[in-house]
């Protein structure tokens, strides 16, 4: 089968709020507690990955990622509860349309062309 695949991206007025590249960076963040780290690991630049955040904290209600500063020794990124739930029913929203899809996208993917 070939890489065929439902992307759920959210929207928020002329903004993608939350969709896959996101929901990555979200994920780094929590691994590295940093945003440029996250944004490193990803191949983005710190610009990148803070202009993702911060479109995200104002598509929300409240912060998806806080910061506190204080460079290398006490800087760093959280992900709030907010965003941990966020991330949690974006993650089942898409498990859900991959099962949704499954039969349709294996249908289509057989009438691309090789």
């Amino acid at each position: 089968m070939s890489n065929t695949s439902i992307k759920i991206r959210l929207h928020h007025h002329d903004n993608i709020a939350f969709g896959p590249g996101k929901a990555d960076l979200l994920d780094a963040i929590k691994e590295y507690g940093s945003i440029s780290a996250a944004g490193r690991s990803m191949g983005m630049s710190y610009k990148r990955a803070w202009d993702l955040v911060q479109t995200m904290n104002q598509s929300f209600k409240q912060p998806l990622v806080t910061t506190s500063k204080g460079g290398n020794q006490k800087g760093g990124a959280v992900v709030t509860d907010l965003g941990e739930t966020v991330l949690l029913q974006y993650r089942e929203a898409q498990k859900m349309a991959d099962i949704a899809t499954a039969e349709q996208l294996k249908i289509l993917s057989k009438l691309l062309s090789k």
